[in-house]
């Protein structure tokens, strides 16, 4: 075996917040099942609740349309629409570029005033972004540590990746290897995602103990 830290540096952590923090493996992969961390302890929200106070919050001219919104039980991830910029003769990627970028100048305090907000009402983070057409930049995504337990088999998975150049360490290794279920699962995660949706929705409508 190699002595490849788990832990990991800034930027190698588990899922930078859009992974939600718990043991990957060990108790469960349920919500439950998931660690310790401070994501662990946080309230569940309704996504539509969240998506309906942002809608309330943000100024009118800020997005051409409705914001992505996605919520972890360690961070708001708001990802708004920009008008197309007139580019001449200028490159469209840069001119995109450029845009996003002064979108992100020109909104700092205001954002930052909304995500405090934000993080009072719901107990997560905000991380911000902006798209137009096929450029997507995301300003601000912080690494969550994720501390879990792993058998011999799953460190060997790792170990291998390392050995093979894909990852530089284990870390980086499991980050890699859940981006790859993420990219061949989505549909399935997509329908787990909504049935857990329904259940927290039916649950809400019950009785109070």
């Amino acid at each position: 075996m190699h002595g490849h830290g788990f832990a990991g540096g800034p930027g190698h952590g588990f899922g930078a917040r859009g992974f939600g923090g718990g043991a990957f493996m060990g108790r469960g992969f349920g919500p439950r099942g998931f660690g310790r961390g401070r994501g662990a302890d946080t309230p569940p929200v309704d996504r539509s609740e969240v998506a309906g106070w942002f809608a309330g919050r943000l100024p009118d001219d800020w997005f051409t349309g409705a914001p992505e919104i996605t919520v972890d039980r360690d961070e708001i991830l708001v990802v708004g629409p920009l008008p197309e910029p007139e580019a001449g003769e200028g490159d469209a990627a840069a001119a995109r570029a450029g845009r996003i970028s002064r979108f992100r100048e020109d909104t700092r305090e205001q954002r930052m005033a909304i995500a405090d907000a934000a993080q009072e009402r719901y107990g997560r983070s905000v991380a911000w972004g902006a798209a137009i057409g096929d450029v997507r930049e995301v300003f601000t995504n912080a690494s969550v540590p994720v501390m879990t337990r792993l058998r011999q088999p799953e460190r060997l998975v790792l170990d291998t990746l390392v050995d093979a150049g894909v990852a530089r360490s284990r870390s980086e290794a499991l980050v890699w290897a859940v981006r790859l279920v993420g990219q061949h699962a989505e549909s399935w995660l997509t329908e787990l995602r909504e049935a857990m949706a329904s259940v927290e929705e039916v649950r809400g409508r019950g009785p109070d103990a």
